[in-house]
């Protein structure tokens, strides 16, 4: 309820923890209407497909969308950065990760239309999957070759900041500088904190990333098909 800056890393679609329940949504709403910063991470950009949509441009300025986003591994180029207080002590990186693209963003001059944090142009190896919701449409195909935002920034016309960040499937990323000096800025920026001329610099060793790891159970063998 006091928070100056929420950062949200959950499942999305149909089970997004926000639009699971209606007192979620009113608590997100509620930040967002008091100045509050938001920042939506991975999986969270994408809300269900029947409500959220319009709640996610409102307070992050996107959102990813089935059958129009996609989400395919690849390692992203960002050749160049712009200058935002989100890049400071940021220098072009390239990194392996599910960087979801062809984001639903307001149309280009549109008063909401965000700044985009992170673009990089999608190799021919991203749209080699079939159509579906996550993997494949017409639309994105016809964009082939062009760059694509994965992080973008948003000031909302009535007052807090948004950020929407498609990557982070891969946990040890946060083992890249430039990758976690990204996310630790956004967070500042987010709340309205000024970001340090050389960004936020937190040293991160291989052993702490592994500290708070919950173990996984092992995937169940895929069965063959009955004959």
């Amino acid at each position: 309820d006091r928070a100056d800056a929420v950062f949200l890393f959950c499942t999305g679609g149909n089970r997004h923890y926000v639009f699971q329940d209606d007192a979620r949504t009113r608590a997100i709403q509620a930040a967002a209407d008091r100045g509050a910063g938001l920042m939506f991470f991975h999986y969270c950009v994408e809300p269900p497909a029947e409500r959220g949509r319009k709640e996610m441009l409102d307070w992050i300025g996107g959102y990813f969308e089935t059958h129009y986003s996609v989400n395919p591994h690849w390692t992203a180029d960002f050749k160049t950065l712009p200058a935002h207080p989100i890049t400071r002590g940021v220098a072009p990186f390239a990194l392996l990760d599910e960087w979801y693209y062809n984001m639903r963003f307001p149309p280009r001059g549109h008063a909401a239309h965000g700044t985009a944090i992170l673009s990089a142009v999608p190799g021919p190896e991203t749209l080699t999957r079939p159509d579906g919701p996550h993997s494949g449409n017409p639309d994105v195909r016809a964009k082939a070759g062009q760059p694509h935002a994965v992080m973008w920034a948003h000031e909302r016309a009535h007052g807090g900041r948004g950020v929407g960040f498609t990557g982070g499937h891969f946990h040890t990323n946060f083992g890249d500088a430039n990758f976690r000096t990204l996310v630790l800025n956004a967070l500042l920026w987010i709340a309205k904190v000024e970001v340090p001329p050389g960004g936020v610099k937190v040293n991160v060793t291989p052993d702490e990333l592994k500290e708070r790891l919950d173990p996984k159970p092992p995937r169940a063998p895929r069965q063959s098909p009955a004959l």
